[in-house]
Formats: C-alpha cells, structure tokens, sequence
C-alpha cells in the first residue's frame, strides 16, 4: 500500500468521468464512498464501482451508508426499503431483536455485494436518549448499552457472512448530541461515570471490529472544545479505554461541526491518531487540501487497513430466499 493516500472520497455523479478518474489515479485514496447522487440502477452502480477501482488499479474498498430506515442511498424500486432500526427492534425480546439485525445485515450485505460495494457504514452503537436529536435517534439500536452491543453485534455479523466490512460508529459515542453535526458541533456536559457506564460501554463489547468512524462532538468531563475528531486525548480514549483495534477513520471531514478549512481538518485529526480522512463531498479543491494533509499509510494504520481488507474476501454461501423468509415471518411477529 506504498503511496496510498489516508483518504477516502466521494464522487460527483453516476459516472466518472476522465479528469475525475486521472485525479484519483494521481491521489490514490484508499477507497470512496458513495451517496444518493451515484445511484441510478444496479447496473449503473455496478459500473461505477468498476470504474472507481479501475482508476486506482487495485481492489479499493467502496463504502455505502446504507443502515436501512432514513438512511439508506440504495432505495426502492430497485433495492429493499427497511423501517427505522429503532422502531424495527422497540418492544421486542432482545433475541428477536437481535436476529431481525443480523438477517438485515446479511441481507443489506447480499445487495450491496450484488453491485460492486464491500463496506457499509454500519452499525451504530451510539446509546439512545430521549433528548438524541432526531437525526440520530430513530437510527439507533436501543436505550441500554448491553442491548445496543448485542444488536449491534448481529448487525455486524450479518453484514460479514454477507462479505462486507462493517464500519462502528460513532466512537466514542453520539447519543448525548442534542444538535446536527451536520450543521453545528455537539457538546456533552455529562460527567464522565455517565460516559463510562453507557456511552462508552456500548462500545467496548465491539472492539474487535474491523473498522470505525468518529463522532464530531465535543465532551466537556474530559476535553473542553476540542471534537473526538480531533482530539487526541479522545482518540486515545478509544484505543486504550475502549479498547477499540480497528481502522479508525473520520466521520465526514466537510461536516459544519468541524472548525477551521478542510486541510486544517486532516492534518488534526491525523495527528489526534485518526488513520483514515473521510471527505464526501466530491468537490476537487476539498480533496486536494486533504491529500496533502493526510499524508500515506504507514506503521499501525497499514497494518489495521491490511487486518480489514482480509475480511472483506470470504462471503458465506448465503441462502438469500431463505434468509428473506426468515426476517418477513420475524418481522411480522406480534412485538
């Protein structure tokens, strides 16, 4: 991986085109992620998928969030539409809950796979509260942080037999934002026996995953102002406390919660002991500013990259109408 940029990008359309194509050839992100605005058909994504690792000229990893519910880029008529996972698992026995996840990640895994796509920004092990704001709420697995773990657990684990990373966020926990890091930075003022015994205990159970994405939110019990995201303080945190020894990469790099340009953004998350920079957008400038700030993958961050990529190879021979069955007669059951 001599030369690979610690980045992943986005694209800008449902094609790519050639000064778009030169431009990753030259740059050499480690993988891209795609968005509502590169889905078309299967096919047109399965194209896209080939075109991406054909400019790079090697089998880079394509994300996707595709969690089910509000977010989810792959929709219908062509791709299944599942329900929020918190209205999916509310009322149920934990082992109901449990299996309906994992089923939903196999299954998510099966299409995702079908059109080129080997990673999926999912689970979430972010603990629900009342006052979570909405645009994380819904998406969420529980209100207790040993059935958040578990569900969380079967979502990953459907998502690997189905041959797809998956990717936990948002380390070290989201649930306390009470604002839209898309728009603006969350701060938490709990104390930190609060973070330990439910934000931050999700988490642990699901250190061995392969992947990881940050939160941009501030926590004030243990570093006032600056973002996990750029915080080395926090990103420590979450290898030594948590535990976490996957491939850590940023929540988007473009995101209004963040302060400061985007290169600005990279050069301090990498240097808080993010691996990867994770910027959305497409816009050539942003990703500019990022490669030369991001720096390649070396020691540590190699290593994870190369521990991941592994597990992304070995599909499990998958009985999709089976599977199919099983979650329509679980999920019709009476909660």
């Amino acid at each position: 991986m001599a030369g690979i940029s610690a980045s992943i990008f986005g694209c800008q359309g449902t094609t790519l085109g050639p000064d778009e194509a030169d431009f990753f050839a030259q740059s050499q992100p480690w993988g891209f992620i795609l968005f509502a605005r590169n889905i078309e058909t299967p096919e047109q994504v399965y194209r896209l998928t080939q075109q991406l690792r054909s400019a790079l000229g090697r089998d880079a990893p394509v994300l996707i969030d595709q969690e089910g519910g509000r977010v989810q880029r792959l929709r219908a008529p062509h791709w299944r539409e599942w329900v929020p996972a918190l209205d999916e698992v509310t009322g149920r026995s934990l082992t109901d809950a449990a299996r309906l996840l994992y089923l939903r990640g196999a299954l998510i895994g099966a299409e995702l796979r079908a059109v080129g796509i080997d990673t999926n920004c999912a689970p979430l092990a972010d603990v629900a509260r009342d006052e979570t704001h909405p645009v994380l709420l819904n998406r969420l697995y529980g209100r207790d942080p040993e059935t958040v773990s578990q569900i969380a657990r079967a979502m990953a684990d459907g998502l690997l037999a189905a041959g797809v990373l998956p990717v936990l966020k948002h380390l070290p926990g989201y649930g306390l934002g009470q604002v839209d890091s898309h728009a603006e930075l969350p701060r938490v003022t709990a104390r930190r026996a609060e973070l330990d015994a439910v934000d931050f205990a999700a988490f642990k159970p699901l250190a061995d995953l392969p992947l990881g994405m940050t939160a941009h939110i501030v926590y004030d019990a243990i570093e006032d102002g600056l973002p996990a995201t750029m915080s080395k303080t926090l990103m420590d945190l979450v290898r030594s406390e948590i535990g976490f020894k996957g491939l850590m990469m940023t929540d988007d790099l473009s995101m209004g919660a963040l302060p400061g340009p985007i290169g600005t953004r990279a050069a301090r998350a990498i240097a808080a002991g993010c691996d990867l920079i994770l910027h959305c957008n497409g816009e050539r400038a942003e990703m500019e500013a990022v490669v030369e700030n991001a720096g390649h993958f070396e020691g540590q961050g190699l290593e994870r990259a190369n521990a991941a990529l592994k597990l992304r190879d070995a599909p499990l021979a998958l009985d999709i109408a089976a599977l199919q069955a099983e979650f329509e007669a679980l999920h019709s059951k009476a909660s």
